[in-house]
């Protein structure tokens, strides 16, 4: 396929987002990622079915670009499949509980007597040492242990986000811990861990409201999409929808008192001095953005709002972003076809573009085992030899 990451070899036994993604990442710039699953198939791979097959829309999403064989690691037949496997690869992603991975003998300790270069990219819910590492854990647990999620909503019920932020985020510290072992790989010729923690991944992302909670109490409660640090910050009805706008920082409240023809009022006022005061004083501002919202239609608020350099957009529904211009234009995503689909995916490809080596979705998600016996074959195994293993339910 070609690449910055050609020639090296990923063996990917993730689950779900954080394993697969960052699989995915370093597939998508030329990494050649084999991706192993039970033969029956794994979990991941029927979630949110839309395909004949139950494959799901996350399956589609995080796996394009691999190729996928099946195995059972756990009987000694696997464990000789898996042996000459890691004795060819230079990376093995395996977001998977410590316990499971030396159940399968996929910890560092197993995997670089087999190859001593070996390069291990894991992640798990809590990290370590303390005392909940060896528990498992899905998204939600970085959401609702950072503070995310007491600050989302109104407080009464507090809400997580329905996208997968801490996993994807997971992901994409794992791709860039992976490239960064590679590297110095290259200088020292010496492997490592590169470990991910979902818990570790929300709170960096939170980072700024635990440090301004640590150093002077403030004590925030949750309000809703009112921002609290600046304004206008909010989400604003339309008269046909919603939009949402963000005025951060002395020049584009400037910019946004000029847009209301408001300036002596807002910019001689100590209340909306600074950003911090106007956050303190959000609920005013916001009442006049309200207005001036309510009386617009969506496109002609954020045409209005773009034009004047004022960071806002609309409110869209999945179709609606699917359908809107820019999304289009840009080239965000690309439509991919699978076996059993009524129509392409749309799959987005890796969000960060390289000018001189870009990435580049060359080939769809793999069907379940489609490619056991190519790989098998690449490691000595004859049809004979693969005939067998079927026969007794290795792969």
């Amino acid at each position: 396929m070609g690449g910055v990451l050609e020639g090296v070899r990923v063996l990917d036994f993730g689950r779900y987002i954080a394993g697969p993604y960052c699989a995915t990442l370093l597939a998508e710039f030329g990494a050649e990622v084999i991706r192993v699953e039970k033969r029956d198939g794994s979990e991941d791979r029927f979630v949110a079915p839309v395909g004949e097959g139950g494959e799901g829309a996350l399956f589609l999403q995080v796996n394009r670009n691999k190729k996928c064989i099946t195995l059972d690691p756990m009987k000694p037949e696997g464990q000789e499949v898996m042996r000459r496997l890691i004795a060819t690869a230079d990376v093995v992603v395996a977001n998977l509980p410590p316990q499971t991975l030396r159940a399968m003998k996929l910890d560092y300790d197993s995997l670089k007597v087999i190859k001593p270069d070996i390069i291990l990219t894991t992640a798990t819910a809590f990290g370590g040492p303390g005392p909940w590492s060896d528990r498992v854990g899905f998204d939600g647990v970085g959401q609702v242990m950072s503070g995310s999620v007491y600050m989302t909503g109104t407080g009464d019920p507090p809400y997580r986000a329905a996208v997968n932020w801490v996993d994807f985020g997971t992901a994409l510290h794992c791709a860039f811990g992976t490239l960064a072992a590679l590297i110095e790989r290259g200088k020292s010729g010496r492997g490592q861990i590169v470990e991910g923690a979902l818990l570790a991944t929300a709170l960096s992302f939170t980072n700024a409201t635990l440090i301004e909670q640590a150093v002077i109490n403030v004590n925030r409660v949750p309000t809703g999409n009112l921002g609290q640090t600046a304004a206008p910050a909010d989400i604003y009805r339309t008269r046909d929808g919603w939009v949402l706008c963000q005025v951060t920082g002395h020049p584009l409240f400037k910019r946004w008192a000029r847009l209301m023809g408001e300036e002596e009022q807002w910019l001689n006022d100590p209340r909306f001095a600074d950003d911090i005061s106007r956050g303190n004083n959000g609920p005013i501002i916001s009442e006049r953005m309200a207005r001036w919202c309510a009386e617009r239609t969506t496109q002609e608020a954020v045409d209005t709002l773009g034009s004047a350099m004022i960071p806002t957009g609309p409110v869209l529904s999945p179709q609606q972003a699917l359908d809107h211009p820019h999304i289009r234009a840009a080239g965000f995503m690309q439509d991919i076809d699978y076996p059993g689909l009524p129509k392409p995916a749309p799959v987005t490809r890796a969000a960060v573009r390289l000018s001189e080596t870009p990435g580049e979705i060359a080939s769809r998600p793999p069907m379940l085992g489609e490619h056991t016996d190519l790989v098998l074959g690449e490691l000595g195994y004859d049809a004979t030899a693969i005939a067998a293993l079927r026969q007794s339910g290795v792969i």
